[in-house]
């Protein structure tokens, strides 16, 4: 049996064909949008880019077309809804309804649209192409760094240590560790004292050296260099500064003391001469 195909090429069909189409002359689709001036016929050639763009919508969903049909297929697509754009600004103009506003959208929303490039979209296999998957691809988002109060909520009583007693574990091991630590200690002193005893081993105790104790040297000056001994121990030390007597702060005191009543008592020329007289005497 032949193919409706095949049919349709026969003589007879063909004649019929024509027959049907005699004295009609097929109108073609407007370059421009703005060359139509009639609204029904402007809602006409938009339901036909419709229907054209549903047809290569299907086709190219089937991958084994190959990467160079899928591409052209992929603008043919792309240019088609760009003209369909153009019918439907044409019909507002005309007066008829606002399809960017109200009419579906389930033809724009077929492809995917990649990021900075605006208008050009991919259907079907188109997404799975060399060169177009990774444009789909979003980077990892970066890992937030958490901020020194976010940090400071998870520090707790278990942060410092304080909370290592209660799973049980460590106390029974350090006491284990104490109790060997023990044995090997009271090993030890025993094993000390029995060689002492014994007379194999006698024990040298080291004196330990005293770090305050400093050597005598003879001072260059004598107040410079004047020895004090401690309360405790009786451990001597080096002054490196003049260190006064008793009298000599004694004396010092009085002097200041004078001072202060004749600044308070005293006159401005009784001090202008008790100054020159202390001048002259070299006090």
């Amino acid at each position: 049996m032949a193919r409706n195909a095949e049919k349709a090429m026969t003589a007879l069909a063909r004649f019929r064909q024509a027959q049907l189409e005699e004295g009609k002359v097929k109108e073609r689709r407007p370059f421009l949008a703005s060359e139509c001036s009639e609204l029904p016929k402007a809602e006409k050639w938009r339901r036909q880019i419709i229907s054209e763009i549903s047809k290569k919508v299907a086709q190219i969903q089937n991958a084994g077309l190959g990467e160079f049909k899928i591409r052209d297929l992929n603008d043919e697509i792309n240019k088609l809804l760009r003209e369909k754009g153009h019918w439907e600004v044409r019909i507002k103009e005309l007066g008829g309804p606002d399809y960017a506003r109200v009419g579906p959208r389930m033809l724009d929303h077929e492809g995917k649209e990649v990021p900075g490039n605006r208008g050009y979209k991919y259907f079907g296999a188109a997404r799975d192409l060399p060169g177009v998957r990774e444009l789909f691809e979003k980077e990892p988002a970066p890992a937030l760094r958490k901020t020194r109060a976010e940090l400071m909520k998870e520090v707790d009583a278990e942060y410092y240590g304080y909370r290592d007693e209660d799973d049980g574990v460590l106390l029974p091991l350090e006491a284990q560790y104490e109790k060997q630590a023990v044995l090997e200690a009271v090993q030890k002193w025993r094993t000390e004292k029995e060689s002492c005893l014994s007379g194999d081993k006698h024990l040298e105790e080291e004196e330990e050296e005293n770090i305050y104790s400093v050597h005598k040297e003879e001072p260059d000056d004598d107040e410079s260099r004047e020895e004090q001994e401690g309360e405790e121990g009786g451990v001597s030390f080096i002054a490196h500064v003049p260190i006064p007597s008793q009298r000599e702060v004694e004396e010092a005191l009085v002097r200041r003391k004078k001072m202060e009543l004749l600044q308070r008592y005293a006159s401005e020329t009784l001090q202008a001469q008790s100054q020159e007289a202390r001048t002259l005497l070299g006090v």
